[in-house]
Formats: C-alpha cells, structure tokens, sequence
C-alpha cells in the first residue's frame, strides 16, 4: 500500500473554512477513486498560518494515478484553493505504508 501526502497553508482565520472546503472537494474525490482505501487531514496552527497535511492511502500506483493523472508526483489543486492558500507546492510525497497491527 502507497501513502499519498500533500500539504498546504493558508492564514489561520481561514482554517476552518478551508477545512470545509477540503472535505468538499479534495476528501471526496480521494475516496471515490477506485484503489483508495481511506484519507485523512491534519492541521497544525502556527501562530497566523495554518498547516494541512491530506494523507491518502492506496492499493497501487496505477490507482494513485487514477485520482492524480500520469503525472502523479504533481500536486491537484482545485478552483477555489487560491482564495485560501498562501502558495502552491507543486509536488507530493509518496512513501511505501506498513500497518502497523497489535
């Protein structure tokens, strides 16, 4: 299994806000690609920004793809991001994820 893990920051008076919008947008559509097995989101407040992680889990590269394109190591941004994010990272993070079970 893949983890699939973005991040993102925007001003904090608009955390919860962007909250939202992430469950709208960006949650849903990880969980209804085929491959998907769950998705998170962490935030952090640091004094005036607020930090986003959005960890995703996956069966498979190919389904990695199937949510992100060929180009799968770039990040997905969505038509309202700008009006909450202080910049644009253009890349994720992939690690290999191991379970780990009692």
């Amino acid at each position: 299994m893949l983890a699939r893990i973005w991040h993102g920051v925007t001003l904090t008076e608009k955390a919860d806000e962007y909250l939202d919008y992430l469950n709208q947008t960006g949650i849903p559509d990880y969980l209804a690609t085929p491959g998907n097995r769950g998705a998170f989101v962490l935030r952090r407040v640091d004094g005036d920004r607020a930090h986003f992680l959005t960890i995703s889990l996956w069966d498979s590269l190919e389904s990695i793809k199937g949510f992100a394109g060929d180009d799968y190591e770039r990040a997905r941004y969505y038509a309202q991001d700008g009006k909450f994010l202080l910049e644009f990272e253009p890349t994720v993070q992939h690690y290999e994820y191991y379970a780990n079970t009692k």
